[in-house]
């Protein structure tokens, strides 16, 4: 019996994609927390730095949670769009919310959501693009 070369190909990079999906299993709970954490502790002035700008936040926003979904795809590399994203959308209310409510000097801010969606489905896609090589 011949095994074929794809075949072989296609094992490694099936056994490659568990061993990543297994490390990300692991790395998700932690990097969720300590982003949780960051959202909602209490907010302070902003010291001003040569690098920042006006919307620095915004950007920090769709960086984080780029990671984020990219994190969570690795994690789950099987879960349907719809229930991957209506997860994200609700992670990314729910902080914007208890951040109006909980009253530590953070608000809650519409394009801080729209930041967050946007770096969701980029981690989304950059998963899909990744996958796909």
């Amino acid at each position: 019996m011949q095994i074929s070369p794809n075949y072989l190909l296609q094992s490694n990079t099936r056994t490659l994609l568990d061993k990543i999906s297994k490390t990300f299993a692991k790395i998700l709970p932690i990097y969720w927390a300590f982003l949780t954490y960051m959202l909602l502790k209490p907010g302070v002035e902003n010291m001003e730095y040569p690098f920042m700008f006006n919307g620095i936040d915004k950007v920090l926003h769709l960086c984080i949670f780029t990671l984020l979904g990219f994190s969570f795809m690795c994690a789950f590399p099987k879960i349907k769009f719809l229930t991957f994203i209506q997860i994200m959308l609700i992670y990314g209310m729910a902080t914007e919310i208890l951040q109006d409510e909980m009253e530590l000097g953070r608000s809650l801010e519409g394009l801080d959501l729209v930041a967050d969606t946007i770096g969701v489905l980029v981690g989304y896609f950059v998963f899909v693009k990744a996958k796909s090589w």
